[in-house]
C-alpha cells in the first residue's frame, strides 16, 4: 500500500472520538477538507461536510456521507474507591471490553484507564457467574479515591474511548485498527476528495461525515435535511463472516466491496443495485453481494424528505466493535474506487434511471 494511504488510514483510526464527542475526528477532517472544496458546512448536531458546486445550480445533488463515530462509554458515576462505573455508546459484546486500555476525555485532560476484569486466581473455588453484563465492567485509572478522580478532572458524562495503535500485519495487506466502523468511510471519501481535487464534476458534490451514527443512526437525519440531496450513499464498514474459510461466507475479507442489498431497516432498490452493479463490472472492481442483520445511515436517509434514492458502500472488517478489528487493503482500494467512479460520473441522467417511475 502506498505511504499517503496507510498514514491517512493510521492517523485517522488513530484519533479518538466517540458518539456524541466527535470534537477531535471534527477537528482534523475540517482543516484537510477545506482546501479541497468550495466551502465546509457542519449541520446542528456536528455532522461536517465539505460541497464542491457544480455551476450548474440545477445540477443534481450527490451526498456522500460516512459517519465519524467510533463506540466507546461514557462515565455514569465514581465509586468511593476511584473506579468508574459506565454506560456503553455504540454495541459493546461484554467479553470484549475487560483488561483492555483506554483513554478517559475530561476538561482537565485525557488520562489512560483500564476496564477492569477479574484475575483467575481470585475465581478459585467460588461459583462463577456464567454471562457478563458491560454494565459490570468497571474502569480503572488507578485513581485511589471519588476525590481523587473528581481532583483530575473526571466527571460524570465524561467520554471514555479505546486507545489502540494501528499496525500492519506481516504480509502488508491486512491492517489491524480501532474504529475501523467506521473511520473506513471518512479515509475513503478523504482520500477521493484530494485525488478528484481538479476533476470536473457533472453533479453538486456534498461529502463528509455524520455524528452519532452508532448510538441510533441519529446524525444523518440532521444532515440531509439540511442539504437536502437527491441522491445518498452511505459508507460504512460491515461485519466479516469468513472466519470458517467458507467460500460463500457473508462478507469475506480480500474478495471486494460490498454492495448491500438488504438489512433489517433497509431494502436496496432494483434500480440501485444495477447501477453500482454495472459501475463495479464496467470499471473491473472487484464485488461482492452483502446482507446484513444491522443498519447503516442508509436506513434514516432513505426515508427522509420525500424519499431519497440510497445505496450503500461497504466494506468487510473482521471483529469490529472491539480494539482490534482486521481489514484488507485491497477492498479498501476497490471500494474507493467504486466511489470515485459514482463521485465523477453522477449526472441528471443517472439520477433518472435511480428514481422510481
Amino acid at each position: 500500500m502506498n505511504d499517503r494511504a496507510f498514514q491517512t488510514i493510521k492517523t485517522l483510526t488513530e484519533i479518538q472520538s466517540t458518539a456524541g464527542f466527535e470534537h477531535n475526528i471534527r477537528n482534523y477532517l475540517r482543516k484537510e477538507m477545506t482546501p479541497l472544496v468550495d466551502e465546509v458546512q457542519v449541520d446542528g448536531l456536528g455532522g461536517i461536510f465539505g460541497i464542491r458546486r457544480h455551476k450548474d445550480t440545477d445540477a443534481p445533488k450527490l451526498m456522500i456521507a460516512s459517519h465519524m463515530d467510533e463506540i466507546g462509554f461514557m462515565v455514569k458515576a465514581i465509586k468511593d474507591n476511584g473506579l468508574l462505573e459506565v454506560t456503553a455508546l455504540g454495541g459493546w459484546s461484554p467479553y470484549v471490553v475487560s483488561a483492555q486500555r483506554f483513554t478517559v476525555q475530561t476538561s482537565s485532560g485525557d488520562y489512560p484507564i483500564v476496564s477492569s476484569s477479574v484475575p483467575p486466581h481470585l475465581l478459585r473455588g467460588k461459583n462463577n457467574k456464567s454471562s457478563i453484563d458491560v454494565s459490570d465492567i468497571l474502569f480503572d485509572g488507578g485513581f485511589t479515591s471519588k476525590e481523587e478522580a473528581e481532583s483530575f478532572g473526571v466527571r460524570p458524562g465524561d467520554p471514555i474511548v479505546p486507545d489502540v495503535e494501528t499496525i500492519q500485519m506481516a504480509n502488508g495487506k491486512v491492517l489491524a485498527s480501532k474504529a475501523w466502523d467506521n473511520r473506513f468511510g471518512t479515509a475513503a471519501i478523504l482520500e477521493s476528495l484530494r485525488d478528484l481535487k481538479d476533476t470536473p464534476l457533472k453533479s453538486t458534490l456534498i461529502a463528509g461525515a455524520n455524528v452519532q451514527e452508532e448510538v441510533g443512526l441519529r446524525g444523518t437525519k440532521g444532515a440531509v435535511r439540511k442539504f437536502k440531496p437527491d441522491v445518498f450513499f452511505a459508507i460504512d464498514c460491515s461485519p466479516a463472516d469468513d472466519m470458517s474459510g467458507a467460500k460463500d461466507a457473508n462478507g469475506r475479507m480480500g474478495d471486494g466491496v460490498l454492495i448491500r442489498i438488504y438489512d433489517p431497516s433497509y431494502i436496496m432498490s432494483r434500480e440501485m443495485r444495477d447501477y453500482l452493479l454495472d459501475t463495479a463490472e464496467s470499471n473491473n472492481i472487484p464485488y461482492q453481494y452483502y446482507t446484513s442483520k444491522g443498519g447503516t445511515d442508509a436506513a434514516a436517509a432513505h426515508q427522509l424528505l420525500e424519499g431519497i434514492p440510497t445505496g450503500v458502500i461497504a466494506m468487510a472488517g473482521r471483529y469490529i466493535h472491539t480494539h482490534q478489528t482486521l481489514f484488507h487493503i485491497e477492498d479498501y482500494h476497490a471500494a474507493k474506487a467504486l466511489l470515485q467512479e459514482i463521485i465523477t460520473t453522477f449526472d441528471q441522467s443517472t439520477l433518472d434511471t435511480l428514481t422510481v417511475k
